[in-house]
């Protein structure tokens, strides 16, 4: 899912509306955690593919939710564990069994991606939207698995 490259948690992809979508400024309204709003770029590829989604595969309903239920009644998703349960379901078909399955995941691969290409834990923690930088600490530990796999042994110590 092409939302999940700007860190959106399971609710706020389940909450979001059609007027959440500023197509002129290229924006999304992310209404995050404790009311918080966000406006976050909307890459270009996420927006072809929202449009796509809009124009052909999302039924006609009344709902400003951008994200309904395929079958009937037509509505928004009643909760964000929702997103859980579609992510659980692809990773199933897919054949993957990663330890957690939730939509979570998806944020936690996004830092991961983020970190091995070189963003800094600063900057990883402000497109997730992270209040504190503490909260943001636990992918240094993957950077860390990542160095010792490339480390050099020390100078005469056996390896």
């Amino acid at each position: 899912m092409l939302l999940a490259r700007l860190g959106l948690r399971g609710g706020e992809v389940s909450a979001l509306t059609l007027d959440d979508l500023d197509w002129d400024r290229g924006e999304i309204v992310v209404h995050g955690k404790g009311q918080r709003l966000a406006r976050l770029p909307l890459p270009a590829d996420a927006g072809a593919a929202l449009v796509g989604y809009l124009r052909q595969d999302r039924p006609a309903c009344s709902t400003r939710r951008v994200f309904i239920r395929i079958k009937a009644p037509r509505r928004g998703f009643v909760s964000p564990s929702t997103i859980c349960c579609i992510v659980h379901r692809a990773l199933k078909r897919a054949g993957l069994t990663p330890a957690f399955k939730g939509a979570h995941l998806l944020r936690h691969s996004l830092a991961t991606d983020l970190l091995r290409r070189g963003a800094s834990l600063v900057e990883i923690g402000q497109l997730l939207r992270h209040s504190q930088p503490n909260t943001t600490q636990i992918y240094a530990k993957v950077g860390i698995a990542a160095l010792r796999a490339i480390a050099l042994p020390w100078p005469g110590v056996a390896s």
